[in-house]
């Protein structure tokens, strides 16, 4: 518990004082995140807050880490780690097209499948399937890891709603892997987290610097391989019904997960690529409502947590019925909320 305390400490003061300096260097460099009739942002601002977030969480975790109950993996997820970060970094600064995105993704996730040997083996009788094959298992893994990053890339798109989601859901795993004595991945989900709340000082609206393409697939990419330990793990658990962790973490994750599914699926159906920008996101369809920065943050956060308890108190009834649960319940939000939106135009 006193090397998670320090971790956290690390990574807070660091990412704390580093974020000015690089907005302050962002500035003079006139590295800004520009405006378009996508974005809602009105001035150029910042986008390297990413930066910030990787240097607090990295010497945080260097600090601090639990060689030993990593299970020798750490290596290989500071490779993912630096990978991600130099080609999100290229991102922010000369912005790269959605292909070589994806080509990095999966290089990300050869690493981890292949190397850290981060790989679902069982689905716990989602849809009646328990144990899978290998080759079923790394092609599920992967869609995994390039699905999360990619859902808080895309739902970064108002002051703070990243950032707060991004807090929500790896504390929440930290969590559950403290109480398993889990202690390695417990501290990775509250050292992010230290991270994240250090930058959300500067990024609560009216944001001074956002956290661009390097913080938002960091975060994608953390989450990922929590959400996949988290139900590998499953078995293990002794705060959960039996099989139902898959139920769990897909509840911790559902609202940039399904969010960014969603959208994939329109454009898919209206013949367009899945990573073609739209306004078809939930801070859009609030944005069009009339809802302002503040109040879509604290709209979103609050449905996230909820979504997080209801589906813990649900677990007994099993987990095909609670993903199922889950998945009415989110899109009759969105069905009703449609509609709202398309009143009020």
């Amino acid at each position: 518990m006193n090397n998670i305390i320090i971790g956290v400490i690390i990574a807070f003061i660091i990412s704390f004082y580093a974020i000015p300096i690089i907005i302050q260097l962002a500035e003079e460099a006139q590295l800004y995140d520009h405006p378009d009739e996508r974005k809602v942002h009105k001035k150029p601002i910042p986008s390297l807050g990413g930066l910030g977030i990787f240097i607090g969480f990295m010497m945080g975790l260097l600090l601090t880490q639990y060689i030993k109950q990593s299970g020798g993996v750490l290596q290989y997820y500071y490779a993912a780690f630096l990978v991600v970060f130099f080609y999100g970094i290229k991102d922010d600064i000369l912005k790269l097209k959605p292909m070589k995105k994806i080509l990095g993704q999966l290089f990300v996730s050869i690493i981890l499948i292949f190397k850290a040997g981060l790989v679902f083996t069982n689905m716990y009788g989602f849809l009646g399937v328990t144990y899978i094959i290998p080759s079923f298992g790394y092609i599920l893994t992967l869609i995994t890891i390039i699905v999360v990053m990619n859902a808080y890339n895309l739902i970064d798109g108002v002051d703070g709603l990243a950032g707060s989601l991004g807090i929500l859901t790896s504390s929440t795993f930290a969590t559950f892997f403290y109480l398993n004595g889990d202690l390695f991945y417990a501290l990775i989900g509250f050292v992010l987290s230290a991270s994240l709340f250090a930058f959300l000082i500067y990024n609560y609206s009216p944001a001074k610097i956002f956290m661009g393409d390097t913080g938002s697939m960091l975060l994608g990419l953390i989450n990922a391989i929590l959400v996949i330990h988290f139900i590998e793990t499953a078995s293990t658990s002794h705060y959960l019904p039996k099989n139902t962790a898959a139920a769990m973490g897909f509840g911790i994750l559902l609202v940039p997960l399904l969010d960014t599914l969603r959208v994939f699926g329109i454009r898919i159906l209206h013949g367009r690529s899945p990573f073609s920008p739209d306004r078809n996101h939930l801070h859009h369809l609030l944005l069009d409502r009339g809802f302002n920065h503040r109040q879509i943050l604290f709209t979103l956060v609050p449905v996230a947590i909820l979504f997080i308890i209801g589906t813990y108190f649900i677990l007994p009834l099993g987990l095909n019925t609670v993903i199922g649960i889950q998945i009415a319940v989110f899109f009759t939000c969105i069905i009703g909320l449609t509609k709202l939106v398309k009143k009020t135009r």
